[in-house]
């Protein structure tokens, strides 16, 4: 059993959720935040306090990179290990901390003060290098900053009185249009709504065409009309504020500048479903986000913008409460959120049924992005027609881009749907770019041959990644790097994935040593078809798409890895052998022997 101390912080945290189920994520957050990391008794406690097996209490835990189950250093450090954070250098800063702090990556120091490790994009791809430092966001970090950060460490100073101004996160707007530059007023668009009436207000949503900007571009209205009509009365809308596709940042710079229009447009929705109860699930990377989010949803609250009779509007109640992540790349699905959502580990659900009738908590719910709620805003101040006349007739309005990598000016990018790649490549400032990865890891890799496409759901779609690489990057580290990625964030759930990212990761590693066949390359292609037909979600059939663009695209770059076009072992029993002869002193007898008479 724990210390009395600890049994009354759980006892604490169990009443502040009220010692719901559903709310087992967002206590583990609250108490490894104060307890560094989950004690095996504490999860005893807590699954006792809530009713559930303690096996399912522990797997919640296990599955969360950011929640730990064993002691991981006061001091947690992680150095985000995406592609465009190895090009700004963070594989040399974390190489220095771990000098710099005597410990070996992915280990705690002996005193327990520090563990240093990688984890995934955290979103801050056009301020890096970056780094948290317990849960906390450091940007602009440089050799000079990682001795400062060592010898603060090294004196026990608390993160939080660390200088202001490593913890500084920039927009970073570059270029901005109809949603950056709208100037939209607290409660404009919610009046606007409420005059036209829930069936006014939803006409004007399909007059707009305003499809999903979280890269699956479903049409926003036809999605809350099927909400709209399920049966059942508490409906529900969500927020998917899990921005977790490398190389995204664009909903990062939503919530900081226009919170205000990101509630609205879930108190939109709501008005046009029916719900009375909203949540915004933000990225456990953002939640140094946390504080000003709150602030913004308490004065929506007093201004009558949430809560009861919204907008005097009788009948109207609608309030959000925030619900932190903890690092799961496979939660961005909006059913594995709603598994997360609901105090779960986030395993995609199969559908049907889907969540517009069967969603959190078999409610019916919305589930939108960011950029696709705030967009609503728009549309109810100045009319679904006057929006579908921007961008092209299938994707209607605009679109937010991260643009990162190698150009001189990146953030956040705002263009009608339509533009050409060429065009953001030239307002970025890339030079001699060799290829751009749009959409993330899941998405596609264009050549140069294809800049003259454009950004569009009909052509090249994107939920808004836009990393660029010129003519010293080589695109088959690129992805390698992508296939790592995957292999780390499968949930495990199905076994196409959980062994097929596996073996590509291997394929790619085998590669990279120099030991590829002809014959990997045609097992790569095998296994793109398996992951596609197979696996459960689209983590599992986006794992492959990396290499098979630089397999059609950049052949070159992979072929020159191997070893012949005949088979050639890659495994070497002798080398493997190596370690376990130099621990049990082999080496040395077998070097004595051969130099012996009898031997020579």
């Amino acid at each position: 059993m724990p210390d009395p101390q600890t049994a009354s912080l759980v006892d604490e945290i169990l009443a502040r959720g009220e010692r719901r189920p559903e709310r087992l994520l967002q206590m583990l957050v609250q108490l490894q935040e104060a307890l560094g990391y989950l004690p095996a008794d504490v999860l005893t406690v807590l699954a006792k306090g809530l009713g559930l097996p303690r096996a399912r209490v522990e797997g919640v835990a296990g599955f969360y990179s950011f929640l730990h189950l064993a002691p991981v250093g006061r001091y947690r450090v992680l150095f985000p290990d995406n592609i465009i954070d190895r090009m700004l250098g963070t594989p040399g800063l974390m190489d220095r901390m771990c000098r710099n702090l005597w410990l070996e990556p992915g280990h705690v120091s002996e005193d327990g003060v520090a563990s240093v490790d990688t984890t995934s994009c955290i979103g801050m791809g056009d301020q890096g290098p970056s780094m948290l430092v317990n849960g906390h966001t450091l940007t602009g970090i440089d050799d000079a900053r990682i001795d400062a950060i060592c010898d603060r460490i090294r004196a026990g100073e608390p993160v939080g009185a660390w200088p202001a101004e490593w913890f500084r996160v920039e927009d970073n707007i570059r270029r901005a249009d109809l949603l950056l530059d709208a100037r939209l007023a607290p409660g404009e668009a919610l009046a606007a709504a409420i005059a036209l009436g829930r069936e006014g207000w939803l006409e004007q949503m399909h007059r707009s065409n305003l499809r999903g900007r979280g890269g699956a571009g479903f049409t926003t209205a036809v999605k809350w009309l099927a909400c709209r009509d399920a049966a059942g009365a508490d409906k529900v809308v969500v927020c998917n504020a899990d921005e977790g596709e490398p190389g995204t940042f664009k909903d990062r710079v939503l919530l900081t500048r226009l919170a205000d229009a990101v509630f609205e447009g879930m108190t939109l929705a709501a008005w046009a479903v029916g719900a009375q109860q909203g949540f915004l699930y933000l990225r456990g990377e953002y939640r140094y986000l946390v504080e000003a989010l709150e602030s913004t949803l308490e004065a929506r609250r007093s201004a009558g913008l949430l809560g009861h009779c919204i907008h005097g509007c009788q009948g109207f109640d609608f309030d959000i409460e925030i619900r932190l992540g903890a690092g799961a790349y496979v939660c961005g699905e909006e059913t594995a959120l709603l598994e997360s959502l609901e105090g779960k580990r986030g395993t995609p659900r199969i559908r049907p049924p889907f969540p517009v009738t069967h969603g959190y908590l078999g409610r019916p719910t919305v589930v939108n992005n960011v950029e696709t709620l705030a967009k609503t805003c728009l549309i109810a101040r100045d009319g679904g027609e006057w929006f579908a006349s921007h961008g092209t007739a299938q994707s209607t309005g605009t679109k937010l881009l991260s643009v990162s990598g190698d150009v001189a000016r990146p953030g956040v990018y705002e263009y009608p749907f339509g533009v050409p790649v060429e065009r953001v490549l030239r307002d970025a400032g890339a030079e001699d770019t060799l290829a751009v990865q749009v959409g993330g890891a899941a998405g596609i890799m264009l050549a140069g041959y294809e800049f003259g496409r454009h950004i569009a759901f009909e052509d090249v779609p994107t939920a808004g990644a836009f990393m660029v690489f010129d003519a010293r990057r080589d695109p088959f580290e690129v992805a390698r790097n992508f296939v790592h990625f995957f292999a780390h964030e499968s949930c495990g759930f199905c076994t196409p994935c959980r062994v097929g990212t596996g073996l590509l990761k291997g394929y790619m590693d085998k590669l990279a040593d120099g030991n590829g066949a002809y014959r990997d390359l045609a097992d790569i292609e095998w296994l793109d078809r398996l992951l596609k037909n197979a696996s459960h979600c689209g983590l599992g059939s986006s794992a492959p798409n990396p290499v098979i663009d630089v397999l059609q695209k950049f052949r070159p770059a992979i072929e020159r890895r191997l070893r012949s076009a005949d088979f050639q072992p890659a495994f070497d029993l002798d080398k493997a052998l190596e370690r376990a002869r130099q621990m049990t002193g082999r080496d040395d007898a077998e070097a004595h022997l051969s130099n012996s008479p009898e031997h020579s």
